[in-house]
């Protein structure tokens, strides 16, 4: 079935996997800036960062070599990312914005990405949505533990994980009728959109404190509208 995808689509992805590999190269080593690293450090956290979702998918499902680690391309563009980090100082509002939105574009790719390689290997529904996001953020997790941060996909950010999850969901879905083509073409999109509406807005997900059974529906619906406009206000914030 996957093999029936037309070409195009498939040397897209390859372009825009080898672009999400130098742009997660330039993120880790951003944070190696930071933690104020040498260029071992910038190396290793672009490294996790571009490459580390991946080799655990393809640990998980036994598909031999990870593709990271059997193709040059993967190490060495991921490299010229710390090297890029490591000789320009990347910061200003412009640049955080085109690193959300093209941060953006790669979580919903990777995710589709690693869905339909789950999907080759006759993986069950859950599984794929699970690969998928795990091939989607687990390279950053990774990287925040080797910084000593907690993974910012726990809570405090903008949603992150969420769109990949549902962009996991909407691949496997369309591969359920068998509608590969259509799948990884929609799919991306159902990431990026809402990874950029969730930046903008500044959504994130309740954290532990709120019990939500606990509560009336009155307090829930308050408490959804101060969220709304928390979120509108640092949304504001961050377009000025």
């Amino acid at each position: 079935m996957i093999q029936e995808v037309d070409p195009l689509i498939h040397s897209l992805y390859q372009v825009f996997d080898l672009i999400g590999v130098v742009l997660n190269g330039i993120i880790g080593g951003t944070i190696a800036r930071r933690r104020e690293f040498d260029i071992i450090g910038f190396v290793f956290l672009a490294l996790f960062s571009a490459l580390a979702g991946g080799m655990i998918r393809d640990m998980l499902i036994s598909s031999g070599p990870a593709a990271a680690i059997s193709d040059p391309w993967y190490l060495s563009l991921a490299c010229v990312g710390a090297l890029i980090a490591f000789l320009m100082d990347l910061k200003g509002k412009a640049w955080e914005i085109f690193l959300e939105h093209a941060d953006a574009v790669i979580l919903g790719v990777w995710c589709t990405t690693g869905c339909v390689k789950a999907l080759a290997y006759d993986m069950p529904f859950i599984a794929c949505v699970f690969l998928g996001v795990l091939t989607a953020v687990g390279g950053g997790m990774v990287r925040d533990v080797a910084s000593g941060q907690i993974p910012s996909v726990f809570g405090g950010s903008p949603l992150y994980a969420v769109p990949a999850v549902l962009t996991g969901i909407v691949m496997a879905s369309f591969a359920q009728f068998d509608k590969f083509a259509l799948g990884m073409i929609v799919s991306p999109f159902v990431g990026f959109g809402l990874a950029v509406m969730a930046y903008w807005r500044g959504w994130v997900l309740p954290r532990a404190g709120v019990a939500p059974l606990n509560y009336t529906a009155a307090q829930v619906a308050s408490i959804a509208r101060r969220a709304e406009i928390r979120g509108f206000r640092r949304g504001r914030r961050k377009r000025k």
